[in-house]
């Protein structure tokens, strides 16, 4: 596990926790990748990011129903003839979630986390649609596959379309939103104008700035990096991401001194034995 693993991990624990306490048990991928196989994204490797296309759940389910023991997949299959035979939204809900905990259950979790989505899309509840996005954002990040990638990309800007229908004035799902365009799909210059904006409404807005410095590094523009992570740590000094992020920024300008002083707080910060061993690696390999 990378050193910044440990601090987005439990983070994002954090962020599932206050959006839906209790109402989920599927885990982010890192801790699920070991017991999951990967779903085929049924697409050509292509040469660049602007000519691959996105998987589709038919080709997903497809695969990873091969891969379902004997009872759970006659379950998913009993479960998919009664939904059809449904006509009310209600109803057709409950169904839906009983399919997402089937596929939970098998760990097989972005079709579980896809139909956790079609029920809260059918409930139309705020609160469902951004907790189901979150959930395709936690995959969304830790998936290798890049069709698959802009699949849990494209499904989570669909839940939280749908719920800015219900909250326009949601900061969270703009910012989600955000981040899907820009870790997610062909257009990522969409989710940098949405964070942009927040920042102008707000300079100091700390997910936004901690999102630009992340594309900032991302695309090797260091020096704006900085500005970001900096902004950040003016208001919160503690903060993990920003300190180990500014350090990796001051690193991509070759100031190793500001970037070892960055690590070592961040190790402070983090007090954890097996993320300072890591980090204590690195910072030897700098010197």
């Amino acid at each position: 596990m990378r050193p910044v693993h440990y601090i987005t991990l439990a983070v994002a624990i954090a962020i599932i926790a206050l959006l839906y306490w209790g109402g989920n048990t599927i885990p982010p991928r890192e801790k699920a990748e070991a017991g999951m196989q990967r779903p085929s994204s049924g697409g050509s490797v292509s040469q660049g990011p602007n000519t691959m296309k996105a998987a589709s759940i038919d080709s997903i389910l497809a695969a990873l129903k091969m891969q379902l023991p004997k009872t759970a997949a006659d379950t998913v299959k009993t479960l998919e003839q009664e939904v059809s035979a449904i006509s009310d939204a209600s109803q057709m809900a409950v169904v839906f979630t009983r399919l997402s905990k089937v596929w939970e259950r098998n760990k097989q979790y972005p079709v579980a986390v896809f139909y956790k989505a079609k029920a809260a899309k059918l409930e139309n509840s705020e609160k469902s649609l951004t907790f189901a996005a979150q959930l395709f954002l936690e995959l969304m990040e830790h998936e290798g596959d890049r069709a698959l990638q802009m699949w849990e990309a494209n499904e989570a800007i669909s839940c939280l379309e749908q719920a800015m229908k219900l909250n326009p004035n949601s900061e969270e799902a703009r910012l989600a939103m955000a981040s899907a365009y820009i870790q997610g799909t062909a257009e990522p210059m969409k989710g940098v104008q949405m964070a942009l904006a927040m920042t102008r409404d707000n300079p100091e807005h700390i997910p936004a700035n901690m999102l630009l410095g992340r594309m900032s590094i991302q695309s090797g523009q260091f020096e704006k990096a900085i500005k970001r992570f900096e902004t950040v740590l003016k208001k919160e000094p503690e903060n993990k991401e920003a300190l180990y992020f500014l350090a990796q920024a001051y690193e991509g300008t070759g100031n190793k001194q500001k970037a070892i002083e960055m690590l070592e707080k961040c190790k402070l910060v983090v007090n954890n034995p097996e993320f300072s061993k890591e980090i204590d690696q690195h910072i030897n390999s700098l010197k």
